[in-house]
């Protein structure tokens, strides 16, 4: 896939650098970390304190989308980011012929369907519209959703974290699936009732005001090296930084995990170890 950068996406990288400052902007003893607003940055501040022990001043930077954080990390604005999927890195990496690597996994958003017109997937009408956003590493966790529940099957041999909508060979409820949002809408489009199903990351519901334990018809569940737990990524060169693998430990301590499990109520879910 050949890298495509719109002008306006252009802008807007030059206005977050600058605001950032330049590649060379370190302060001693500080770790500067991009992050999504919500949970991300929370969970950050939570381990503040722990890091500040450590003599480690933690600078949080939050992004409102899935672009920016990995330039910005390329570009050496940041320290490390918190907000993507290994999946997500996966194809980032290679549609950007960048080396960024996964640092540790913290936590899980589940990815939920939400409707106004069912109370369960089964209950879809035939020919239902599931509204999809233009975020492709998703793709394979939604489609496991409706496969557990035997509406969908894909081709044989290909890897769920891999699949598109275009690898489903068994539909008989001829659901129909529609890519292209933009993920921070995706509540927005839910609440003015588009589509019969609406497929939503948990971060953006939560964001959005929408309690993904009991809004949503169908919510992904925990598991253990999951793709799609939410990781903190680095530089290549910087993997074995003291000061990262500081801020992994104390985003994957059991402390920090029962803060996320008790705080999010099931919107958010720690990482299985």
């Amino acid at each position: 896939m050949k890298k495509i950068v719109s002008f306006g996406s252009v802008i807007i990288l030059f206005i977050i650098l600058l605001f950032l400052g330049p590649g060379n902007y370190k302060a001693k003893n500080t770790l500067r970390v991009g992050a999504s607003n919500i949970p991300h940055a929370e969970i950050l501040r939570h381990v503040e304190p722990i890091l500040k022990k450590e003599g480690i001043k933690l600078d949080i930077v939050t992004f409102q989308d899935y672009v920016l954080p990995n330039r910005a990390l390329i570009g050496k604005q940041l320290d490390a980011n918190y907000f993507q999927t290994p999946a997500f890195l996966d194809q980032w990496n290679k549609q950007n012929d960048a080396d960024l690597v996964n640092m540790g996994a913290v936590h899980l958003e589940p990815i939920g369907i939400y409707s106004k017109k069912a109370k369960s997937l089964s209950q879809l009408k035939d020919g239902s519209k599931i509204l999809v956003s233009s975020n492709a590493p998703d793709y394979g966790r939604i489609i496991q959703l409706f496969q557990q529940q035997g509406l969908i099957k894909i081709k044989k041999g290909v890897n769920i974290s891999q699949a598109t909508f275009s690898d489903i060979t068994y539909n008989p409820k001829h659901l129909k699936f529609q890519t292209g949002y933009e993920p921070k809408i995706m509540p927005l489009i839910y609440n003015n009732g588009e589509g019969d199903a609406v497929a939503i990351n948990s971060n953006y519901a939560v964001q959005g005001g929408l309690q993904p334990d009991k809004q949503s018809i169908a919510l992904q569940k925990a598991t253990k090296d999951s793709p799609y737990n939410n990781i903190v990524a680095a530089r290549h060169n910087d993997r074995n930084n003291r000061e990262i693998k500081l801020l992994v430990k104390a985003l994957q301590s059991k402390s920090t995990q029962n803060w996320i499990k008790d705080k999010y109520k099931g919107a958010v879910l720690p990482a299985e170890k």
